[in-house]
């Protein structure tokens, strides 16, 4: 079954921006406290794991569009934690070599983004069909 491309817009949308949120409000309840890597990582996990859940929630249960992504399997899953490792610790090293000093709700922000993206693309490859030859 192939996946609307609007269905797919809207998945990317819904992700990034709720990852973003997210990440902001974890790195700014307990930024002050712990290290900026071990930050960056806990925002970007709790970001990306809350993002899927409420793209699966918006988009499938409550509008009935898509495909049920609530049953994905291992290997996707750990991908997603390596994505979102990726991505928290490239915000935290795009922080240090740009701003310097830098709020943790900002790192908690860009760790949350950069995982959710890395995680967005993962989900496009996994739902994507693959592409049949014409020959």
């Amino acid at each position: 079954m192939a996946v609307p491309q609007g269905v797919i817009s809207a998945s990317l949308i819904v992700m990034i921006v709720a990852a973003a949120i997210v990440g902001a409000g974890v790195g700014g309840m307990i930024g002050p406290n712990i290290e900026p890597a071990v930050l960056a990582v806990i925002c970007g996990f709790v970001a990306t794991l809350c993002a899927v859940l409420l793209r699966n929630q918006l988009l499938h249960r409550l509008s009935g569009a898509g495909p049920d992504s609530a049953k994905i399997p291992i290997v996707v899953a750990v991908f997603a934690m390596i994505a979102s490792l990726a991505g928290s610790l490239g915000a935290k090293e795009l922080l240090d070599r740009t701003m310097g000093d830098y709020s943790m709700v900002w790192l908690g922000t860009l760790a949350g983004l950069f995982s959710a993206i890395l995680m967005s693309l993962l989900l496009i490859t996994y739902l994507m069909p693959p592409e049949k030859d014409g020959f």
